[in-house]
């Protein structure tokens, strides 16, 4: 049998080519029209009718009320999927939003708590929309580590949050990308002050907000407010965080576990890098199963396993050359790769 870590993607991952992805591939009616449910009690818009829209809308599917919502479904939907007579599933993790849904998948939150807890959060993160969050990178097109680069351009964020009215943080280690959070004014000095590259970055995110910084605090708490330490059960399989550390069934102390998830996991860096390290030397899967929406995860997965020297790989062109003969990472947003895990 095949071993394999599942990650689950965070927001920006549905987007117009995903569009009917919930109508394609979930596999369970019944939960997703209590998913319906749950949308319609509080006055929005169901994830069957946003996923069966005649055409993608930016302004609205990424909108965090939204994307939340059909994010967590299309993942869960798809970690469902897996075949578990041909896979085992040694431990789940999760970016940013993605989180989430690890819990779920994990069975520390039940799917339609999990759904909740996903909905609610963006729905607050939408409504408050504090903030703002860019890309850059510090890897070359290589992707061949450059710590270096990395320190210097931290260097740079740390003292544009310094100046009077900027706030810049380091949002998410995501691979060979830094994914910044901050207010605009910090936003807009760092887009001023770097090198353009690729003739995208720095990247602002449409629909972001400053996630995983002290800006959000008001969200987290308004979330622990919402959200009882006895929504938590212990869970199933391995879950890792936002920082590399596990939550292992059986064992896990559930107040702390919602404790940092509406809190730390809501306002501190999210370190994705780690996460993936970790998965990688700590439970040392045959695969990394990526689980849709949306593709763009699995260029973050490859670079952190690189950055964590995996299997000796020390650059893109060495991740190329594993994938190609033994098919380390499998995206379930691509056709072509669902097959290998999928009943």
């Amino acid at each position: 049998m095949t071993t394999a870590v599942v990650i689950c993607p965070g927001r920006g991952t549905y987007n117009k080519n995903e569009l009917g992805y919930l109508t394609r591939y979930f596999p369970d009616p019944a939960l997703l029209s209590a998913f319906d449910a749950e949308r319609a009690a509080q006055g929005q818009e169901t994830l069957t009718a946003l996923d069966n829209a005649a055409r993608f809308s930016l302004a609205k599917h990424t909108r965090g009320d939204n994307a939340s919502g059909l994010i967590y479904a299309a993942t869960l939907g798809d970690f469902l999927s897996i075949d578990r007579d041909e896979v085992e599933i040694v431990a789940v993790t999760g970016n940013s939003m993605g989180w989430y849904s690890a819990l779920a998948c994990a069975g520390a939150l039940s799917p339609r708590n999990g759904f909740i807890l996903a909905n609610t959060m963006g729905t607050l993160m939408q409504e408050a929309l504090i903030g703002g969050q860019l890309v850059y990178p510090f890897v070359g097109e290589d992707w061949r580590p450059n710590s270096g680069r990395r320190a210097h351009l931290l260097e740079q964020v740390d003292t544009i949050d310094q100046r009077d009215g900027a706030v810049l943080r380091l949002s998410i280690a995501l691979g060979g990308m830094l994914v910044l959070a901050g207010n605009n004014a910090g936003l807009t000095a760092f887009e001023a002050e770097v090198e353009p590259l690729q003739d995208r970055f720095p990247l602002r995110l449409g629909n972001h907000a400053a996630f995983h910084t002290a800006l959000q605090e008001p969200v987290a708490a308004k979330g622990r407010s919402l959200f009882p330490a006895s929504l938590f059960t212990q869970p199933a399989l391995p879950l890792i965080d936002g920082r590399g550390a596990v939550w292992w069934p059986h064992a896990s102390n559930l107040t702390q576990l919602w404790d940092y998830t509406l809190g730390e996991q809501v306002t501190q860096t999210y370190d994705f890098t780690r996460a993936i390290a970790v998965a990688a030397r700590e439970f040392a899967p045959d695969l990394f199963i990526v689980t849709g929406p949306g593709t763009t995860l699995g260029g973050g997965v490859a670079q952190s396993l690189i950055l964590a020297n995996w299997r000796g790989m020390a650059s893109k062109d060495d991740f190329r050359q594993l994938q190609e003969q033994a098919g380390l990472l499998v995206a379930m947003g691509m056709a072509e790769q669902r097959g290998r895990v999928v009943r």
